[in-house]
């Protein structure tokens, strides 16, 4: 394709759709040659798209201290100001880091796309673009998008390479989503050495340092974000740090006054989920399933809802309605973690084929999303730990501990060490999960039982208790083998630890009797 015959605008136009590479549409050909004066002389382009904003905002305020003014005039009519359209509610949620209405996100996205095929020299509305391609990706769970995201993040900063920390956010938020941390740490590092105080960077950042397994880069990053900024979306994001440190009772209150404060249905439908989240890593489902049921009466389409509901029913014992939860959530998103747990629990009801065909979906989903830059080796480990390739998850989970050495992915090796007969090894990692991870009953379960295959009995006793004490409903197929694990390992002996008792044919030293302490003279 020949791009440098084309004007600016039909360069613009094949980018959006896809069809060229983020840097075609700032090649010299693809320039109108009002564009190329844009490119040319960088300190004196006019920044219309800034000059309309400003104007779009003063407007707007005008318009909120007018009707702030006609409140106290003694008037019987009160003016009112006017409605944001559905692309300034998206633009709005976005400005308060809260989730648009996936309405509102598509209409954004069409006007972008319309406005950037005649001005494709605005840096900042291929940035804004290109944020919304991430959130619509995400929502959808449609990978597709990921690419077009990052054509279009990378050609905002091509067009305005100078302190665009937007689209640096942008391409973090883009890294995280494809899980991959190390580029979120880098994209989010330079967007916050850009603009310190820009509030909305630091989002992606921890989320970056905890899937790095940075629990000290995570705090700080905290730190600035609640100092430099309040509301919702803090809240949230302070809950989630909270549950990792293993600080439940914090974490609830903080996600609970998230959904308090939410700007929308669905932000408020993710911190309700959260809430639910905790409520199941504390083995209580039926506590759980009220939240995700209140969570998908907020939004409906609040897909991980649908996939907690499931997972809450099948606890309860409400099968068939599990079931066609967990069907609903892969309808609307096809998450390769979904069908993995949805293939374990027709495993666990002795439906082979019908897991055999739930394993399919997540290989086939897995390879999908690797074409359009999503990591999910952690995933694909897990699975091919219990139901495929041992010695080929042990490969894949290396390289991702590389990566990415959060103490979920070390748990992930550890496990599949020991299940490639490399027990030993694996415990080192498995250690490490459950010291710096958050309390998780799968975590404990997994070094309780690398433990008893190492003959270490009583941390392996006290771990696979732990496991079934913190959850004991955390999955469909492990938590019989926890409890048969259990009634294996027997009571634990009478006494106490052997390094409390004298070898045996040695003569113990004699415990010392205490002395009466002497009685106070009495006074006369």
């Amino acid at each position: 394709m020949e791009i440098e015959s084309r004007s600016g605008a039909e360069a613009a136009k094949d980018v959006i759709a896809g069809d060229a590479t983020a840097g075609d549409v700032a090649a010299k050909g693809g320039r109108s040659p009002a564009a190329s004066r844009l490119w040319s002389e960088p300190s004196r382009r006019p920044r219309r798209s800034a000059l309309l904003r400003r104007a779009l905002l003063a407007s707007v305020a005008g318009c909120v201290v007018l009707g702030g003014v006609l409140v106290l005039w003694p008037e019987p009519h009160k003016a009112v100001p006017p409605a944001l359209g559905p692309a300034g509610r998206a633009m709005a949620a976005a400005g308060a880091g809260a989730p648009a209405a996936l309405p509102d996100l598509t209409v954004l996205i069409e006007e972008r796309e319309t406005h950037l095929r005649r001005h494709p020299g605005d840096d900042e509305s291929w940035a804004v673009l290109g944020a919304a391609y991430v959130e619509r990706g995400l929502r959808t769970a449609d990978s597709a998008y990921y690419p077009r995201a990052e054509r279009a993040l990378r050609t905002s900063l091509r067009t305005g390479p100078r302190g665009n920390a937007q689209a640096l956010t942008g391409m973090a938020a883009l890294a995280n989503a494809r899980h991959d941390y190390r580029g979120a740490k880098k994209w989010a590092e330079g967007a916050v050495a850009l603009a310190p105080k820009r509030w909305s960077a630091y989002p992606a950042l921890i989320e970056a340092y905890s899937g790095l397994g940075d629990a000290k880069g995570v705090e700080k990053a905290l730190e600035t974000l609640k100092e430099l900024h309040s509301g919702a979306a803090v809240k949230a994001r302070s809950g989630q740090v909270y549950r990792d440190r293993g600080w439940r009772e914090d974490a609830a209150t903080a996600l609970m006054d998230a959904a308090a404060l939410a700007e929308g249905p669905a932000q408020k439908a993710v911190c309700l989920y959260r809430v639910g989240e905790l409520s199941w890593e504390r083995g209580e489902p039926a506590e759980a399933l009220r939240y995700y049921e209140a969570a998908l009466h907020a939004d409906p389409d609040h897909h991980p809802s649908l996939a907690g509901k499931g997972r809450a029913l099948a606890a309860l014992g409400r099968t068939a309605d599990a079931l066609r939860s967990y069907q609903n959530a892969l309808v609307r998103q096809p998450a390769p973690e979904y069908a993995l747990a949805l293939g374990e629990l027709y495993e666990s009801l002795g439906l082979a084929p019908a897991a055999r065909a739930q394993y399919d979906v997540l290989r086939a989903r897995v390879k999908q999303e690797g074409v359009n830059g999503v990591n999910d080796e952690r995933v694909l480990g897990l699975y091919e730990a219990d139901h495929g390739d041992p010695e080929a998850a042990v490969g894949r989970l290396r390289a991702e501990f590389e990566r990415h050495a959060s103490p979920e992915v070390a748990d992930a090796l550890g496990w599949a060490l020991h299940r490639a007969g490399k027990s030993k090894a694996g415990l080192k990692y498995a250690t490490r999960a459950t010291e710096k991870g958050p309390i998780s009953a799968l975590l404990s379960y997994h070094r309780g039982e690398i433990e008893r295959e190492l003959g270490k009995y009583g941390a392996a006793r006290r771990h696979i208790g732990a496991a079934l004490r913190i959850n004991p409903h955390f999955s469909p197929l492990l938590v019989p083998a926890a409890e048969h694990a259990m009634e294996a390992l027997g009571e634990p002996p009478d006494g106490g630890p052997e390094e409390m008792y004298a070898p045996p044919g040695s003569t113990p030293d004699p415990i010392p009797t205490p002395k009466p302490k002497p009685k106070p003279a009495r006074q006369s």
